[in-house]
């Protein structure tokens, strides 16, 4: 199975919680029972399928249903346990395993719910694609027993099928291939063997499966090809577990970035103006002060004012005026 024990696998499933996962997990067991009731197909096409199977199974001599199915119906200490198995511990043993993973292998736990998803999808196209009759609803005339009917006066079930009495119509009796009994199993088996070093949870993790599969068809529910296919879907949903996390991964990333508010872009700071320090310097014959811009000349272009000099203007030689005063007398007047 894929390395699930990576720290970042860990730090997902660190952040998991039970609100958001059972949903997730009623909804791909609802769509399991859908499909099952759905995918019902033809009843011709069913039996015509189931014995196909049984017609290569007894080809190759690995028929074991018969054998089987003989022996639970003659010895109800056999066949009882074994209905009690077959209708409760599929609906039992899977959620539990989930629960435990879930409180104590975090870091696991997203990556085998994952692996558990995509193979039971892979499970439901199989029932939709290849209704499949099981060998207690085949003519009595092929030697199989229905044990569930033969003995449904030990447990809840109906003699129609493993529904509890009353409901055997709102399931689908023709979803035999592929078994996720048996996958199912086979899942429970091999994170409890992998993931406990408990002696007694590393038993049941081999009991478990091995039981499962000679239950199914005991009780006449799957032929031996059945369990097969379950064990080649759970290895199909294996391969496809990780490609599927990390498509999951950029979908939610999409969603989080689009859905994430965006935070305020702080105001830049201004920084405040420092005054240049420039030497005082003459521009036009002004004197500036340090820092300062100059400026134009005011009125350029314009008029001045009698006695107003332009810069740089050369002052006129002018005749000082006579320090005596009667030296003004019959002095022209514009040189006074």
């Amino acid at each position: 199975m894929p390395q699930t024990d990576a720290p970042a696998d860990g730090a997902i499933g660190s952040r998991l919680r039970w609100w958001t996962e059972l949903p997730l997990i009623l909804l791909v067991y609802g769509a399991y029972s859908g499909g099952r009731l759905l995918a019902r197909g033809d009843v011709d096409s069913a039996v015509d399928h189931g014995l196909s199977l049984l017609r290569i199974e007894q080809a190759l001599h690995i028929d074991a249903e018969h054998p089987l199915n003989r022996i639970f119906t003659a010895h109800p200490s056999l066949g009882v346990p074994a209905d009690f198995w077959y209708a409760s511990l599929h609906y039992l043993v899977t959620p539990a395993v989930l629960i435990w993973l879930f409180r104590r292998r975090p870091g696991v736990y997203r990556a085998a719910r994952t692996w558990l998803m995509a193979a039971t999808l892979i499970g439901l196209i199989g029932f939709t694609l290849l209704p499949t009759c099981p060998p207690r609803l085949l003519d009595p005339g092929y030697g199989f027993t229905d044990t569930m009917a033969q003995f449904s006066s030990y447990g809840w079930w109906g003699g129609e099928a493993s529904a509890p009495r009353g409901l055997g119509g709102m399931t689908n009796q023709y979803a035999a291939m592929p078994s996720l009994h048996v996958g199912w199993a086979l899942w429970c088996g091999v994170m409890l063997w992998r993931q406990s070093g408990n002696p007694l949870l590393r038993t049941a993790a081999v009991v478990y499966p091995l039981v499962t599969t000679i239950v199914v068809m005991g009780t006449a529910n799957h032929y031996l090809l059945d369990a097969v296919a379950g064990a080649a879907v759970m290895g199909a949903g294996l391969l496809l577990a990780r490609p599927v996390m990390r498509a999951a991964d950029r979908v939610r990333n999409r969603l989080t970035a689009r859905l994430a508010p965006v935070p305020p872009v702080p105001a830049e700071e201004v920084p405040e103006e420092v005054p240049a320090e420039v030497p005082a310097e003459v521009v036009e014959g002004v004197k500036v002060p340090a820092g300062a811009q100059s400026s134009p000349i005011v009125g350029d272009g314009c008029q001045t004012s009698p006695g107003e000099r332009f810069p740089r203007q050369r002052e006129e030689q002018r005749p000082q005026p006579s320090a005596d005063p009667a030296a003004g007398d019959g002095a022209p007047a514009a040189a006074r």
